[in-house]
């Protein structure tokens, strides 16, 4: 029963939280600084989570395949790869240091 509390809980958070939003004034939105948080915030959250599902195991940092496969994707970036090759370095690059056991 533990799990349905979690749930109808996230549910409401997240009604509540739409709802905040939508009761914004719209001359709040146009202020530049809100402006730029708002284009800047997704960025910062992708990359935490990035940070986040590469570098921990649980409740302690690990450096392994994932690491070297997002240096792979990183390197493809700073290449100007398209998108598809980014994904298909990291993944091949990552596979390949787990088969060598890394």
């Amino acid at each position: 029963m533990n799990t349905w509390i979690a749930i109808g809980l996230t549910v409401l958070g997240c009604y509540a939280v739409k709802l905040a939003g939508l009761l914004v004034p719209a001359g709040a939105m146009e202020r530049p600084l809100v402006r730029r948080l708002a284009a800047l915030l997704p960025v910062a959250l992708l990359a935490a989570l990035t940070a986040q599902q590469t570098f921990a195991d649980g409740h302690a940092l690990v450096l392994d395949a994932r690491a070297a496969g997002l240096g792979a994707a990183a390197l493809a970036l700073v290449l100007r790869a398209p998108f598809l090759l980014v994904v298909a370095a990291a993944v091949v690059v990552t596979a390949a240091v787990r088969a060598i056991g890394g």
